[in-house]
């Protein structure tokens, strides 16, 4: 990957459509406009013109857009060729941009020039990512927040800090005889403390980031013929389970994707639990037993008409489940298990799943809702990792390794964001104590 080659891909969805885009990116970019289309339009300007080919043959009337960079997307000259979206046109305009020494972008080139050329730091590239990935949307507002550099500002903030610190240890520890503050020391180890405090808070957001953007899974437990399937169906408004009156039908773990007010989740039908018949049940039942272990939240499922068997009372017992006493258009279920309160639904009838579903809804708020900065298990290793170094610093026996945990938490923190360097400290520790005047 290269970022002297010309690239170019297309923007929007494979087959045939209406209009298609192509972009292109790379300091050839304008060389190759003049080649299909004759001369470059005005930046920033759509123009109507002729696309053709070395030989001159016609490929396409097409709108073509110019970018001088660095005001592109990418920070490099760009173009965008908006053609009919016949699958012809698209493969022939392709291979004239190749023929005019252009290639096809490998994945995510585009944005990673973007990260290269400055235009955002790898957390606002992830957060375009995620924003076309997103399913729901509370996922497309966390997206947003993240290309909108939500936790890029705090990053910068914290590197900021980060750096004073830095320069007013180095200072303390290189010119200690021009004069400095005498307590420089325990400024700077009590500047760590606080820096360590802010991002301890960032940490101890329960990894609701991560969830949204990953979804929750949701487990359906209880003994066999209780109408888990059935449940399954009911809530993702589809016939994904086979439901059947026979005990033991579910065999495997059965999945479906549904939408938790906004928070994606994949909701799990597993094999009734009860000692297996054969080895095939057996392991089915092996199966759901670890979903429901792995499961962020656990329905456990019993029939209206018939007591909890010992499985579902071990397994209201064990965690903090989600009991549904299904079936209750045959009959009324008991007051309470165990202290628990059932949730009464009819899967057949319908009866009970408005109230089931905000249940589920205020679990996946519980675990999943609000505004994150940590949206990936990377972000959440960084910034741990940046603590743990204030940590060192901030008890550090001597000023030469408080100035190490320092630096270690400073290329932590690059890390993140994927900007490290060094001139920074330099810049503030000549700055601001006006060293070498």
């Amino acid at each position: 990957m290269s970022t002297a080659d010309t690239i170019f891909a297309l923007a929007t969805g494979a087959g045939r459509s209406a209009v298609a885009v192509l972009r292109l990116s790379g300091p050839g970019c304008g060389a190759v406009l003049d080649r299909l289309a004759g001369r470059r339009p005005a930046a920033r300007m759509a123009t109507l013109r002729t696309l053709r080919d070395a030989a001159g043959a016609a490929l396409d009337r097409a709108l073509v857009l110019w970018f001088p960079g660095p005001r592109s997307y990418t920070g490099e000259d760009a173009a965008e060729l908006h053609l009919h979206g016949g699958r012809a046109v698209v493969a022939a305009v392709s291979e004239a941009l190749v023929a005019a020494g252009a290639r096809v972008a490998e994945p995510g080139e585009f944005t990673r020039r973007a990260f290269l050329h400055g235009k955002m730091d790898l957390t606002e590239a992830e957060g375009i990512a995620d924003l076309v990935e997103a399913e729901t949307e509370a996922q497309r507002r966390q997206a947003l927040r993240q290309t909108g550099g939500a936790l890029a500002r705090e990053a910068r903030g914290w590197a900021e800090q980060l750096t004073r610190l830095l320069a007013q240890q180095e200072a303390a520890l290189e010119f200690a005889e021009e004069g400095l503050p005498s307590d420089l020391d325990e400024v700077v180890r009590a500047g760590a403390g606080a820096l360590r405090a802010e991002i301890a808070a960032a940490l101890a957001d329960g990894g609701r980031g991560e969830r949204l953007r990953e979804g929750l899974d949701v487990a359906i437990l209880g003994a066999p013929n209780v109408g888990k399937s059935s449940l399954l169906n009911a809530l993702t408004g589809r016939e994904a389970a086979i439901v059947s009156a026979r005990a033991g039908t579910t065999r495997d773990v059965v999945e479906a994707r549904f939408d938790l007010a906004g928070v994606p989740a994949t909701l799990a039908d597993t094999a009734g639990l009860r000692e297996g018949a054969d080895e095939i049940e057996a392991e089915g039942i092996r199966r759901a037993h670890r979903r429901g272990e792995e499961a962020d939240i656990v329905l456990a499922v019993f029939a209206a008409d018939a007591a909890p068997d010992a499985e579902t009372l071990a397994l209201l017992a064990r965690r903090d489940c989600v009991v549904v006493a299904n079936r209750c258009d045959l009959a009324e279920p008991a007051a309470d298990y165990a202290g628990v309160v059932p949730l009464r639904v009819s899967a057949r009838t319908g009866a009970g799943l408005a109230a089931l579903r905000a249940r589920l809804e205020e679990e996946a708020e519980r675990r999943a809702g609000g505004a994150a900065l940590l949206t990936r298990p990377r972000h959440r290793a960084a910034l741990e990792e940046v603590a743990r170094h204030l940590a060192g610093a901030e008890t550090a026996p001597v000023p030469e390794l408080a100035s190490e945990g320092l630096r270690a938490a400073s290329l932590a923190l690059g890390r993140l964001t994927g900007r490290v360097g060094v001139e920074q400290v330099l810049d503030v520790v000549f700055g601001s104590f006006c060293i070498g005047k």
